[in-house]
């Protein structure tokens, strides 16, 4: 069964930091992009960043720049999501998705996806 599990979230403060990892099951991660989206109720599912299958990252949200940053581990067939410096509108859950093999912005060119994984930012 080809599967994406996301884990990691959780609740923080304003200005603390989650890293956010997403694992695949039942297939290899080397030759797909990797993307994080989050969304919000009521909202659509936003890009935040995403990693092609060589390691280039691409931002396509604009507020999280110099905060988050994405990495690839493709030997433990692992993404990550390293958050920083959260704020209150960072909240949301959390999904990676997996297309091969570079990144878009636009989430139905994703082939899998995982369950998400509830951020909050709070004080």
């Amino acid at each position: 069964q080809l599967q994406l599990v996301e884990s990691g979230g959780g609740l923080v403060q304003p200005g603390g930091s989650l890293r956010l990892s997403c694992a695949a099951s039942g297939f290899r991660l080397d030759y797909y992009a990797i993307g994080w989206f989050r969304q919000v109720p009521g909202k659509e599912r936003e890009g935040v960043l995403c990693i092609d299958y060589n390691g280039e990252s691409r931002n396509y949200e604009y507020s999280v720049k110099g905060r988050f940053a994405i990495s690839r581990d493709n030997a433990k067939n692992t993404v990550w999501l390293q958050m920083n410096n959260l704020k209150v509108e960072d909240a949301g859950v959390y999904y990676c998705a997996a297309r091969a093999p570079s990144c878009t912005v636009i989430s139905g060119l994703y082939d899998y996806w995982g369950q998400g994984t509830q951020v909050n930012v709070s004080s």
